[in-house]
């Protein structure tokens, strides 16, 4: 079964000579970002290796939350939801934001003490967040029949469509002036005097001063090959849809099961905590670094031996650009999705929630998600090499706080105050003794 289909963003005819910078990575970060740069002014390329949003940015639940965020998104994230309020008329394009309303489950008195912690983080934050229960929690889910005690509510969160949503930026780019190629990889960084002076691609060189990696699960490929340290490693998650159903319109999160309703009518369902990790070389050189976050998720994540490790293990890490790239020989990362996952979610779902008994699973698909050693991006310049930044490694939190991504990234690369904070995202707490590790939890 094929994966998700994203709206169509035809290329450009020829690609520039130059421009002021290269966005590197179709997806919503990439995409997001290059809108940004356009609307400043700037003349911007934006460059995919496939299509636009053909990876993780439509494979990922749709989700625009603020709840149970690490507290160090938080900010960025509030400014995110803020422009998915405008986002539609922005681009002239739908995304199917709809503040929805989300609640994150709780089934006992330790996961309702984990929530009530959390909530302390936006205290004063004006975003109606509050526990509920009983006939409140069971007006919220109407005809489901859960067995949650309670639930963390966050009335102001959302959803939108994956398929559309990036897209519709990567559009609003072009109309500003942005040149957008797809099916073109970007090879390396062409870097003269220490400092970025152009890109080349697959279709030849373009002059710029600035690159902006925004390369999800293949950013640490790419910035290996410049000579940069970006530890980050891959999770897949499974998802499926289903045909239209009547059920409830606030998405839930529990132990068992993620439900949101779709714009079609009918909903996205995953796993709520399980995730795959193939077992590949990148898993023991980075082994020390991840760590911490194992010992932390080790419940959640089931690790697995597969043709990855064969795939991975005899990919180039290093070549020229003229040589044929690893990019190009894989346009869309497009894994299988998990057959026991999906039996899973399925029973538990439509177990809770009858309305879906009379729906059908009509699609289902993995992604690849890009994580890092303590689950919260890199939104940073690059020290060593004026000129280059990566906006990489969301760690499954990328589609909601995309458009918020995008403008700080344009921030950073303009050299204007950014929108929030970026201390916590810099590339150099990697090597600077910072401690780097995962939220403890909420």
């Amino acid at each position: 079964m094929p994966g998700p289909k994203p709206t169509p963003v035809e290329p450009d005819l020829s690609l520039p000579k130059a421009v002021d910078v290269v966005v590197i990575g179709g997806g919503i970060i990439g995409s997001a970002t290059a809108l940004e740069l356009s609307e400043r002014g700037l003349s911007v390329l934006l460059c995919e290796k496939g299509h636009i949003a053909g990876e993780q940015s439509s494979r990922n639940w749709g989700w625009v939350r603020l709840g149970l965020r690490d507290p160090r998104e938080i900010p960025l994230m509030i400014e995110s939801q803020r422009l998915w309020d405008d986002l539609d008329r922005r681009t002239s394009r739908r995304t199917g934001f709809v503040r929805s309303g989300i609640l994150f489950g709780a089934s006992g008195p330790r996961d309702r003490d984990n929530l009530e912690r959390w909530l302390t983080h936006v205290d004063g934050l004006q975003t109606g967040a509050g526990m509920v229960s009983g006939a409140d929690l069971k007006e919220l889910l109407p005809g489901c029949s859960s067995e949650l005690d309670w639930a963390l509510h966050m009335p102001q969160d959302g959803r939108a469509e994956p398929q559309w949503a990036a897209p519709a930026m990567a559009e609003a780019a072009r109309d500003r002036g942005a040149s957008v190629m797809t099916n073109c990889a970007v090879r390396s960084v062409d870097v003269q005097g220490g400092r970025v002076a152009g890109v080349f691609t697959e279709r030849g060189r373009v002059a710029c001063t600035q690159v902006v990696l925004a390369g999800g699960a293949w950013s640490r490929l790419f910035a290996g090959n410049a000579g940069i340290d970006l530890p980050q490693l891959k999770v897949l998650n499974t998802v499926l849809r289903t045909s239209p159903a009547d059920g409830p319109e606030t998405a839930l999160w529990s132990d068992d099961f993620a439900i949101r309703k779709r714009a079609d009518g009918g909903y996205s369902i995953a796993s709520g905590h399980e995730n795959t990790v193939d077992i590949v070389p990148d898993s023991f050189r980075l082994a020390r670094r991840f760590l911490p976050a194992y010992r932390q998720e080790w419940r959640s994540l089931r690790f697995r031996l597969s043709k990855r490790w064969a795939v991975e293990a005899q990919q180039d890490q290093r070549w020229l650009p003229t040589d044929v790239t690893p990019f190009e020989h894989c346009r869309v990362l497009d894994p299988e999705p998990s057959r026991k996952v999906l039996r899973q979610v399925w029973s538990r779902a439509s177990k809770s929630v009858p309305a879906l008994k009379q729906a059908e699973i009509v699609q289902s698909w993995a992604g690849m998600i890009d994580v890092t050693p303590d689950a919260i991006p890199v939104m940073s310049s690059v020290d060593e090499m004026p000129g280059m930044f990566i906006a990489t490694g969301f760690s499954g939190h990328g589609f909601g706080i995309g458009p918020g991504a995008g403008r700080l990234m344009a921030d950073l690369v303009t050299g204007v105050a950014p929108c929030v904070d970026p201390a916590a995202f810099r590339l150099s707490r990697f090597t600077d003794g910072s401690k780097v590790r995962p939220d403890p939890g909420y």
